[in-house]
């Protein structure tokens, strides 16, 4: 007796990836990262480089907005 074949199969199509995070998943190494960040240059002493201004006014935003 031979055995059944099934034409059905029930994993989705190797092509399309579906893939769903939680919010906290993206937000979490957000803040880790911000809070290591900070930690290693301190905010009083997160200055830029002479020749890259757009660093430390970032480093600053993120600082203020951490402190808030």
């Amino acid at each position: 007796m031979p055995a059944r074949t099934h034409t059905r199969t029930t994993r989705p199509d190797a092509s399309s990836v579906d893939v769903r995070l939680p919010w906290w998943a993206v937000a979490l190494p957000a803040v880790a990262f911000a809070a290591l960040l900070l930690l290693i240059a301190g905010p009083g002493q997160a200055h830029a480089a002479a020749g890259d201004p757009g660093a430390g006014q970032l480093l600053g935003r993120i600082a203020e907005l951490l402190t808030r």
